[in-house]
């Protein structure tokens, strides 16, 4: 039989997912300057102490924020039946037009005027990016071992981050769409 989880610690996680959530959700809407510690605490409904319990400093609620938020987006594309190339390109864009690119690229812009949040937020950006890179790479079974399949796939996620950024501050969708058709064309063709 397995092991039961104390109540209590039930509630800590439950804290600590709504504080997630939160800070993404706050960074995306209000940005940096507008994102702190007692803000993301009063969104999730928690005393501020109960928040620094988890997170003691704002760069570890922000950055384990947007780390949370990537690891279940990856779970997610992970768990995507095996389709055609248009739907996993149009899933890999997918995740540059929502909330957790907000909160993401709030977090970027911070720590290039940050001297103690940069190194934090590079490491988690490698980290995701080469993660991202090798779950679109299965998705879309490339063989990275011949010439020009690796930049291939690198550039189709610049070109969705780019796309990402078009979209934030115009709804971008229909072209969005077209590119993404064209791009899943030209993946066809050198992905064969």
């Amino acid at each position: 039989m397995g092991a039961v989880t104390p109540p209590k610690q039930d509630r800590s996680r439950a804290t600590r997912q709504r504080l997630l959530a939160s800070a993404v959700a706050c960074l995306a809407e209000r940005g940096w300057a507008g994102s702190t510690v007692s803000v993301v605490a009063e969104h999730a409904g928690v005393s501020r102490g109960a928040a620094q319990h988890h997170f003691p400093t704002r760069e570890d609620l922000f950055t384990g924020a947007v780390e949370y938020v990537a690891e279940e987006r990856s779970a997610a594309l992970r768990t995507l039946p095996v389709q055609g190339r248009a739907e996993v390109v149009a899933a890999l864009v997918d995740l540059y037009t929502g909330p957790l690119f907000r909160a993401a690229l709030q977090l970027w812009v911070a720590a290039s005027n940050e001297a103690q949040l940069r190194p934090r937020v590079t490491e988690l950006e490698a980290r995701v990016g080469r993660e991202t890179h090798r779950i679109a790479v299965e998705l879309l079974g490339a063989d990275e071992t011949r010439p020009g399949v690796r930049e291939t796939v690198q550039g189709l996620l610049d070109m969705a981050r780019g796309l990402g950024l078009a979209n934030l501050l115009t709804d971008d969708t229909a072209r969005r769409e077209r590119v993404v058709a064209q791009w899943a064309s030209l993946l066809d063709a050198a992905l064969i």
